[in-house]
Formats: structure tokens, C-alpha cells, sequence
């Protein structure tokens, strides 16, 4: 079996309405389709729902479900709130700091940007409470190789210590990246 992409990934939104409305407003998305039933198709359990579908560009798919017959939302308590999030790419610094303009002009609250790098970020919530990163790449070819090459020393490293393994240090410090020209 060989995957060919992601076909679509959900979540759960308290209004579906408000949800497409913010992600066509703030992050441009176009509303694909919806799909409403009183009975979710593979359990047959009533359970009424409304599932929404936006474009994240390049054939990828963000999705929500609204489900009026459940508890309130609320996420992992035991879960740091910066650890999950849904992460899109956008294709240069400009367009990120064009992006963070246009949220906060929109009165959107914005972290960042976040240098982690390969790559710069900017984080904010939806309506839903669901964290949203986006991210242009700064990543040269060469350290992304790099990062490669080291990823299952620092993955053996971490699951024998779990402390954060010092391979990838450059990232932050600039200094000691093995193919750095002078």
C-alpha cells in the first residue's frame, strides 16, 4: 500500500456556520461541501450532525463536525494547549507577516513569528478553541538533509533519555551546522 495523500482531516467545531465563515475569512479557505444525517453511516447510532469541508490547498481537506446532541466541547486537560495544533504552510516570510496583518486587523490574537529554524510560525485559536499555526519554510536543501540524516540517532537518543537530544543544535544556535560553508 503506498498513502497518496491526506484526504481529509476533522475535528470537532462548536457552530459549523461560524467555522467556515472564519476560515474563508481569516485564512482564505473555499467551502468544498457539507454533509448532514441523523445517523452517523458506520455505527447507525442517532446522533444528528453537520460535517463541513474547506480547501487547505493542494488537494488537502480540513474538516469539522458539529454535533448539537453532544456534551460541550473540551479538549485533553493533561494536554498543553501549544501541543495540539493544525499546521499550514504558506509560501514565504512575506506571506506570513501579510497573514499576521490581516489577522490582527480582523481582531484575531497572534503569537509570533516564531523562529524554529527551518522554519517561521505565527499561532492562533479559531473560534472553536482549536490552536492554528502557520508556518513559511526558511529551511535551506542542505539542512533539511541534514535533519534527516540525524532524525533516528536523535529519536534512539530521546527514547532512551527523554531529554531533548543536542544533534540538531544549530537550528537555534546558527553555529555548528556540519555542511555550513564559510
Amino acid at each position: 500500500m503506498k498513502l497518496s495523500r491526506i484526504h481529509h482531516v476533522a475535528y470537532r467545531c462548536k457552530d459549523a456556520k461560524e467555522t467556515v465563515e472564519f476560515y474563508q475569512k481569516m485564512l482564505n479557505m473555499d467551502f468544498q461541501l457539507a454533509i448532514a444525517e441523523d445517523k452517523v453511516p458506520s455505527t447507525q447510532a442517532p446522533d444528528p450532525y453537520m460535517h463541513v469541508f474547506l480547501d487547505a490547498g493542494n488537494g488537502n481537506v480540513l474538516a469539522f463536525f458539529e454535533l448539537p446532541n453532544s456534551p460541550e466541547m473540551g479538549r485533553d486537560g493533561n494536554t498543553p494547549e501549544w501541543v495540539q495544533h493544525i499546521a499550514f504552510e504558506v509560501a514565504s516570510i512575506d506571506d506570513l507577516l501579510s497573514a499576521q496583518s490581516h489577522l490582527e486587523s480582523n481582531g484575531v490574537s497572534v503569537l509570533g513569528p516564531t523562529d524554529h529554524g527551518i522554519f517561521k510560525s505565527l499561532y492562533f485559536f479559531d473560534p472553536n478553541g482549536h490552536r492554528i499555526e502557520l508556518a513559511a519554510n526558511i529551511g535551506t536543501p542542505a539542512m533539511m538533509a541534514e535533519l534527516k540524516r540525524v532524525a533516528p540517532a536523535m529519536l534512539k537518543e530521546w527514547s532512551q533519555t527523554k531529554q531533548a537530544p543536542q544533534h540538531a543544535n544549530w537550528l537555534h544556535t546558527g553555529e555548528g551546522f556540519p555542511s555550513k560553508q564559510p
